[in-house]
């Protein structure tokens, strides 16, 4: 049976001022891993499992990115769009807010991920993504091992089957120190599937495409849709990094 593909969002706006001086004169999510922007990462990995439809939000030095992307990728098959927040309202919107913003040319539910993550072996699958859609869920989460500068994680998984590495996403505090047996938390890995109807009331107060160009974060989001049961999660062990800062860029590339 083949599946239809979703829609997928990158996000792609923020400033990356852990990133400075690299991210003076370009945008994080165009900075290099092994010779590939790291947007290019992900757009390769879109195009290889059959999304068609892709928005990239900017807002820092945000021309630089469809000027880097429309060169390649519209002639690979991919349909690119752009939400411009810097030229709308003179500022990143972050993750909520910049998704609401975007909404309305997503479709009822789409692809998410971060522009500044490595993740080359994720694979968009599109079963996986229609089985979602046709759910209750408001959002499936993949989750990662904490790496050492986020030891803590964000986020719970109560596996539907022991071993399996997927099932229901919990909202879980973090642990007190020195506590032990405390149920493991994981890192989000900023990838994810999600509904549009999160971004509308009774859980986003945030207009329809988000006219004021409100700014807003996505974890409370998924923490209400977690506990009400309506967030699912799989465990990725595939390779993974947060470029957050300018040694992990270089230890990616050390490692080529």
């Amino acid at each position: 049976m083949t599946f239809a593909s979703l829609p997928a969002m990158l996000l792609a706006a923020g400033r990356g001022e852990r990133m400075r001086p690299l991210t003076d004169t370009t945008p994080k999510p165009l900075l290099t891993v092994q010779g590939r922007a790291l947007l290019d990462w992900h757009l390769g990995a879109l195009q290889r499992d059959g999304v068609r439809q892709v928005l990239v939000n900017t807002a820092w030095l945000g021309a630089q990115i469809p000027a880097h992307l429309d060169a390649v990728w519209p002639a690979q098959g991919l349909q690119l769009q752009y939400s411009h927040e810097q030229d709308d309202f003179g500022q990143a919107l972050e993750t909520a807010g910049g998704i609401a913003r975007a909404v309305p040319r997503l479709g009822a539910a789409f692809w998410l991920a971060a522009g500044d993550v490595y993740a080359p072996d994720f694979v968009f699958d599109a079963a996986q993504a229609q089985a979602f859609a046709a759910s209750d869920d408001l959002a499936h989460v993949w989750l990662v091992p904490n790496p050492a500068h986020h030891p803590s994680g964000d986020f719970g998984l109560q596996e539907s089957t022991p071993g399996s590495g997927t099932g229901r996403a919990l909202n879980l505090p973090p642990a007190p120190a020195g506590q032990a047996g405390a149920a493991p938390r994981y890192t989000y890995s900023t990838i994810a599937l999600l509904k549009a109807a999160l971004f509308a009331a009774p859980w986003c107060d945030i207009a329809a495409g988000n006219p004021q160009g409100v700014a807003a974060p996505l974890a409370p989001l998924l923490r209400q849709a977690m506990d009400a049961g309506r967030c699912g999660a799989s465990l990725y062990t595939g390779r993974w990094t947060d470029v957050g800062t300018p040694e992990r860029l270089a230890a990616l590339n050390q490692a080529a």
